[in-house]
């Protein structure tokens, strides 16, 4: 039997198609009415087909008083559309259905937001219509990009001699990093499952059963905020974990996948693999962050030695991190004002700066080979700072900048008792700087691995040694390392993978050794009953035999985010939550009632209103 709605898609018409008598199905995209002949553009899943419908038609007043999106299904006959009339920007355009009849399949309300023209519309609006923005040209494409990427990931990875398995997603709070979304359990009244962070545990417990290879579309859930790079709640990750394998050949594997990924999809050129090695330490001095944005031409500088002992007190016996810029000085007052208000966003009293600018009675024609300390005696620096600096520090700041880009450039400091904060101000100051000011290359990828994370850092709060990163990596130095050095001095093998400012993969090699585990976990305060009850799957499967293992996980989300240029991680995902963490389409959460509480043995406590 032949489908009663349609023969073809609207994609599928062309100039061979003439004379033949076919059905369409689809959404009325847009309507024209040119002098008593209907034009409509139908729309489906595929494409647009123009149907025209004639003035003698008996149908053609109730069509043409249909709203846009119903859904209708027509049939008729293709012709070539007359000369001059062809439209070359849709591949049916030399083609369009004369319309003999016509059966409306789905009635359209009053649209509260356009599908077409694809005008701007309040996210807010967009979330909870959302089956409307799908329709839009520019998301529709964007989720199908989203599912072509997955499925030529799936077919890579299998090509890699990697096989997929699922793992549960019921299952117990780890500490990964963010809070755990909880499950109660009906069963077990006052337990709970939680939902996973990432299937870390399992997959580690394939390589222990045996397996060599594995990797998964996961899903993974995390009770943290939202920002524009991370939806709240829940993301997609390309899980993998390996056995028998050093960082180099994890890092090879993602090479190789990545190197064939991101030309399938993208022309832009990307960084050929290998991939830059930057240390962690190296990454937060240079560019101020772990997640470096290697399209910026300018990196920052540590001039922390050379105001140890300095009379400028603002400086003096700080972190001092600085920023040179060239071809920026004559930039106008109000732009320097406005970083300032945009550091102190960050946390910082302000930025300081000083701008050099060539004293032109003696060096504005020196040669580009001239020294760069000779050619700072003829520099004049200016600025709220400037009357602060020594002339070794000019000199010393004149040394930062090729000789013949010297004139010209500003200088722009983040002085802090902590090193990190002086790192991360002036960090995030270089991407807004780079930003307005044209900086940044367009149109590439530059990837590079951040590796030679710290094994520990000291919590701020409670002033105790805390994991820095994946409690489960294996130390650099292994057992003499942790029982031997300062945990604050040791290295683990934690490696990020790092794209235009993006963190789009983070892993590490696993730690396997019990007695290996014991001690990291002794020295972050955790003892070995802590260990045994909250790990008990995995440490007690490290006893029977466990292969050196490791592994990594790219975020889905961000990858397509990269390839479809897009700056939301919202405008990548078919059904996102809002920001703020609630679905407006389903509106959740939601209240459940008290026979559903009951069943898993729960009462409400409401927070108490704030004074």
């Amino acid at each position: 039997m032949s489908n009663p709605y349609r023969t073809h898609t609207c994609h599928d018409l062309r100039a061979s198609h003439a004379g033949q008598t076919i059905r369409l199905a689809g959404w009325i995209h847009n309507k024209r009415d040119l002098g008593g002949v209907l034009f409509i553009d139908l729309r489906d899943h595929y494409g647009i087909t123009q149907i025209v419908v004639p003035p003698t038609a008996d149908f053609q007043d109730t069509l043409s008083h249909l709203p846009k999106e119903t859904v209708i299904s027509v049939h008729g006959q293709v012709r070539l559309r007359p000369e001059g009339t062809l439209n070359p920007n849709i591949p049916t355009g030399e083609v369009e259905l004369d319309v003999a009849g016509y059966d409306r399949l789905g009635s359209c309300e009053a649209l509260p937001m356009n599908v077409f023209p694809e005008d701007h519309t309040p996210e807010e609006t967009r979330l909870k219509y959302r089956f409307l923005d799908l329709r839009r040209s520019k998301l529709h494409q964007t989720v199908m990009l989203r599912a072509k990427v997955i499925s030529s990931i799936r077919r890579r990875m299998i090509e890699l001699g990697f096989q997929e398995f699922q793992t549960p997603i019921l299952t117990s709070s780890s500490p990964e990093g963010a809070r755990d979304f909880l499950v109660p359990s009906r069963l077990y009244p006052g337990e709970f499952y939680a939902l996973p962070q990432a299937p870390q545990q399992f997959k580690q417990l394939l390589m222990v059963s045996g397996f060599d290879r594995y990797f998964q579309i996961a899903p993974c859930f995390r009770d943290e905020d939202g920002r524009a790079d991370r939806t709240p709640g829940e993301f997609y990750q390309l899980d993998v974990e390996m056995s028998f394998v050093t960082q180099e050949d994890v890092f090879k594997a993602m090479e190789d996948l990545f190197a064939g990924l991101f030309p399938e999809f993208s022309a832009w050129p990307m960084t050929p693999a290998p991939f830059v090695r930057i240390p962690y330490k190296e990454s937060l001095l240079k560019y101020g962050t772990d997640k470096p944005d290697l399209r910026i031409p300018v990196e920052i500088k540590d001039l922390t030695p050379l105001f140890a002992t300095s009379e400028f007190k603002a400086f003096a016996g700080k972190t001092v991190r600085v920023l040179p810029v060239p071809n920026s000085a004559s930039s106008p007052r109000s732009w320097f004002d406005n970083l300032q208000e945009e550091a102190k966003k960050l946390g910082a009293a302000g930025l300081a700066y000083v701008k050099a600018e060539q004293d032109i009675s003696g060096w504005k024609d020196a040669p580009p080979e001239t020294p760069s300390a000779e050619l700072s005696k003829g520099l004049i620096f200016t600025g709220p700072i400037a009357k602060f600096l020594s002339e070794d520090v000019k000199r010393e700041l004149a040394k930062l900048v090729p000789a013949d880009r010297i004139s010209g450039t500003s200088f722009f400091f983040s002085a802090d008792p902590n090193e990190t904060k002086a790192a991360k101000v002036l960090g995030r100051m270089r991407e807004v700087i780079a930003e307005q000011l044209g900086l940044i290359e367009k149109n590439t990828y530059k990837f590079a691995w951040i590796v030679d994370y710290p094994m520990y850092e000291l919590n701020e709060e409670t002033k105790q040694v805390d994991f820095s990163h994946n409690p489960f990596s294996m130390p650099q130095g292994g057992l003499d390392a942790l029982t031997s050095q300062d945990p604050l001095t040791l290295f683990a093998y934690q490696y990020d993978l790092v794209c235009n400012g993006y963190e789009i993969a983070s892993g590490a090699i696993r730690n396997h050794i019990p007695e290996l585990m014991y001690r990291a976990f002794e020295i972050a305060g955790y003892d070995r009953s802590v260990v045994d009850t909250r790990f008990a799957g995995m440490i007690n499967a490290f006893k029977y035999g466990a292969p050196p293992h490791g592994g990594i996980a790219p975020g889905i989300d961000r990858i397509i985010m990269l390839l479809a240029n897009e700056s939301n991680i919202r405008d990548v995902i078919a059904f996102p939550m809002a920001q703020n963490g609630r679905d407006l389409l389903m509106n959740a959460p939601g209240p459940v009632s008290e026979k559903q509480l009951r069943d898993v043995h729960l009462t409400i406590r409401k927070p108490v209103p704030k004074a």
